[in-house]
This record gives structure tokens, C-alpha cells and sequence, in this order.
């Protein structure tokens, strides 16, 4: 089950986080990965991982935000079967604390980037009869979250996106979902957590990993089986559905 011998996934970010483990898990399964990332050193020691394990990934550094870039990188591909839209970037702010420029990023990473992989990807996934994309939203947007006004749009917006796009390409054997995972544990959280609270990392990392009624926060593994589900032909009846994967925090947080 669950086998992609023989199709190729672009995933975007895929050089540490979710992205990595959706990386690592996909050539598992047989995938020939594309690994799109900024940091050409993470993205490598991915890929180095990759393939001295005996599968097959490359390195493609590029900023999603960049229309022209992402047109420029994807024509080099003959296809693409699968499509990851999981770069993106967090912010801490209310509305009347979140300054333009700081809105404008989050904006043209998180929503910009997915579409501008969207709108080069979907033409050759037309041309080749079908495809899967999977777009990674957040519980952010679909219940209020204190001080995430900006990251909330751009989750909100990618959940619309996915609806979308499931629809209007259901002729093209085109599927389309997204996931909204709670908090899960990555060097980006423990990042976050270091600019934001600092000199309170153990206090608030107990903290939202309590968040969770389950306790904890996710693993990257448990996202990218998830993942590595929906993008499988298991899955050919879903589309234009959206998972929370978050241990409970959407439905029992009472």
C-alpha cells in the first residue's frame, strides 16, 4: 500500500520541519522527490539522507514568493505528480500590532508562494492527465488563536485555495487537500519559541505542547504519514477535504 514507484513530488520547504519528514517518507515509498527549499544546506543533507538510503532526491533552491523563479525552476521538470505546498513562515501579532511589511511577508510566502506553485504546477498536471496537491494549512484557520492575526489569514486563505482548486480541476483527475496540523515539534517551533519568549523556552514550550488535550505536541513523522495517505492512490475518492491532525485540540478543547 501507499507505493509512488514511479511519480515525481515537488515538496516546498522540504529541507527540515514536516518537509523534511514528507521528503524522507515519500522516497521510502518509491517517489522521486524534489526537494524546494531557500537553504540549499538543509535541503541537501536531506537529500544526501535520501539517497545514500537508496532513493531519489534533488536540490532546487528558490523563493516561492517569486513567481518568475518557481515558472523557471518547474519547466525544468517533465512532470510532477505530486505537489507539497508546505513552505511558510509564522508571526506573533494582533491586527493593530502587526506592521505592513511583516503582514506583506506572511502574505507572499504563505499565500502568494502556494498559489505561485499552483499556477505553474496545475498547466503540466493538466497536460499529463492528472495529479495530487496537498496544500499544509493549520488549526489557525478554522478557530480563533490568540496573537496569530496575520498567520491565521494566510491559513484561511490556503484552506479557500484548496477548495478551489479541488473544484474546478475535478475534469483534469485532479485532487486537491489540506491538513491543518496543531502544534508539532520542529526546529522552526523551537526557533519561534526562542525569538519570541526568550529566557522562557522550557515554560512555554510545556506549555503549548499542553495545549494539545492529548498532551503533546506532534511528531513531523505522524504529519507526513498523514500526508504520504492523501497523496496516495488509497486515497482517489478525496478531495476538496480539509484533516485536522492535532491531537484533539480543534473538537475537545472545551
Amino acid at each position: 500500500m501507499f507505493n509512488l514507484t514511479g511519480k515525481t513530488a515537488l515538496i516546498t520547504g522540504g529541507g527540515s520541519g514536516i518537509g523534511k519528514s514528507a521528503a524522507t517518507l515519500f522516497a521510502k515509498q518509491g517517489a522521486e522527490v524534489l526537494i524546494l527549499d531557500l537553504n540549499p544546506e538543509n535541503a541537501g543533507n536531506v537529500a544526501g539522507e535520501i539517497n545514500s538510503s537508496g532513493g531519489k532526491a534533488s536540490v532546487h533552491v528558490c523563493d516561492v514568493s517569486d513567481q518568475q523563479q518557481v515558472k523557471t525552476l518547474v519547466e525544468q521538470f517533465e512532470k510532477i505528480d505530486i505537489l507539497i505546498n508546505n513552505a511558510g513562515i509564522a508571526h506573533v501579532g494582533k491586527a493593530h500590532t502587526t506592521d505592513e511589511a511583516d503582514f506583506d511577508r506572511v502574505y507572499n510566502i504563505n499565500v502568494k508562494g502556494a498559489y505561485n506553485l499552483l499556477h505553474v504546477v496545475l498547466p503540466m498536471m493538466i497536460k499529463n492527465n492528472g495529479g495530487v496537491i496537498l496544500n499544509l494549512s493549520s488549526i489557525a484557520a478554522v478557530v480563533g488563536i490568540t496573537d496569530r492575526f496575520a498567520y491565521s489569514m494566510s491559513k484561511g486563505a490556503v484552506q479557500a485555495m484548496t477548495l478551489s482548486v479541488a473544484r474546478d480541476y475535478l475534469s483534469s483527475n485532479i485532487r486537491c487537500n489540506c491538513i491543518c496540523p496543531a502544534r508539532v515539534h520542529t526546529p522552526f517551533v523551537d526557533g519561534f519559541i526562542a525569538k519570541n519568549y526568550p529566557g522562557q523556552e522550557k515554560e512555554m514550550f510545556e506549555k503549548l505542547s499542553a495545549s494539545q488535550p492529548i498532551g503533546r505536541m506532534g511528531t513531523t513523522e505522524e504529519i507526513a504519514t498523514l500526508m504520504l495517505y492523501l497523496c496516495s492512490d488509497e486515497a482517489s475518492f478525496i478531495t476538496g477535504c480539509d484533516y485536522h491532525i492535532d491531537g484533539g485540540f480543534v473538537k475537545l478543547n472545551n
